[in-house]
């Protein structure tokens, strides 16, 4: 084959992958959750690292680039509407694009979710779908910024590739997922007889059973109801926030109010004093006229 895929296991349950193309000897790694394990495939396979390409910002994923950078002075990409949440980027890319890899071309698909400005990537010619955290075997991200809708509309996307799709996700949550879901039993045994560093078994659309996937009206309106309910909660934080910033806004004219006030009063105060004084002022001279009368007589 001229494309070698390796899955690198990462952290506590994170996947990294090198792609390396043997024709033009150029390596591309899938998210950098860690350097150290990726380095050391690396230095044993004697390859360079040319680029990272990154899913999503969130740390689990983007940890190990500055050490790779230092070794191998690779070009990231990452996402351009994410770009102030990433590491910084030599070249920023969009959804419903093409980006390519030496001679692979792959499609970039937007599946917000898990997060706003998710990216997966799938390659044709390889039939390899690189999902990040958003579809993963039995399961999917945990949604952290999206809302359940648009966790729904990614999936569909990723239904539409072909079922022979190999699936490439971000984290190792085979196990976990097969034991807490009752579905595929000879799947779930086959994933059970692998240790994690030696895992043979590729994930496909079609063992994932996505492409077969149907949404009832009764999933569709408890996922419409979720969705609004998030919606609701945002509505009623926004105005709650316009609340707290109205009275934050009296307390001010309140306190200036008050500093007014106690200026006027100061004014007022230093105006009876100093009526008080022109009184025994004008007393005082007009005793004082009686006197020097009173002397000149």
């Amino acid at each position: 084959m001229n494309t070698e895929i390796l899955t690198v296991p990462c952290l506590q349950d994170n996947y990294a992958f090198i792609i390396h193309n043997h024709i033009l000897n150029e390596t591309f790694l899938i998210d950098a959750p860690e350097a150290y394990p990726i380095i050391d495939i690396l230095e044993k396979k004697n390859w360079g690292l040319e680029k990272i390409i990154l899913t999503h910002h969130h740390s689990d994923h983007v940890m190990g680039v500055n050490d790779l950078i230092k070794k191998y002075d690779p070009s990231i990409i990452g996402a351009d509407a994410d770009k102030h949440r990433l590491p910084i980027l030599g070249e920023r890319i969009n959804a419903n694009t093409i980006l390519t890899l030496g001679n692979l071309k792959f499609e970039i698909i937007d599946v917000p979710g898990h997060t706003i400005g998710h990216l997966a990537f799938y390659c044709e010619e390889i039939r390899a779908l690189f999902s990040g955290d958003s579809l993963m075997a039995f399961g999917c991200g945990r949604l952290f910024e999206g809302t359940p809708a648009m966790m729904w509309n990614s999936l569909n996307k990723l239904k539409k590739l072909p079922p022979d799709t190999k699936v490439y996700s971000g984290h190792e949550y085979d196990n976990l997922n097969a034991k807490n879901l009752a579905i595929n039993k000879s799947l779930k045994e086959q994933i059970e007889l692998n240790e994690r560093k030696s895992l043979e078994i590729k994930n496909t659309l079609q063992n994932l059973d996505l492409a077969n996937i149907k949404i009832s009206d009764f999933e569709i309106r408890v996922a419409s109801l979720i969705a609004r309910r998030t919606e609701l909660i945002s509505e009623i934080e926004q105005k709650d926030n316009r609340i707290k910033e109205e009275v934050s806004r009296l307390e001010a004219s309140r306190l200036a109010l008050a500093s007014a006030r106690n200026e006027i009063d100061e004014k007022k105060e230093l105006a009876r004093l100093a009526a008080a004084k022109r009184e025994a002022l004008e007393l005082y001279i007009e005793d004082l006229t009686k006197n020097l009368n009173a002397l000149s007589d």
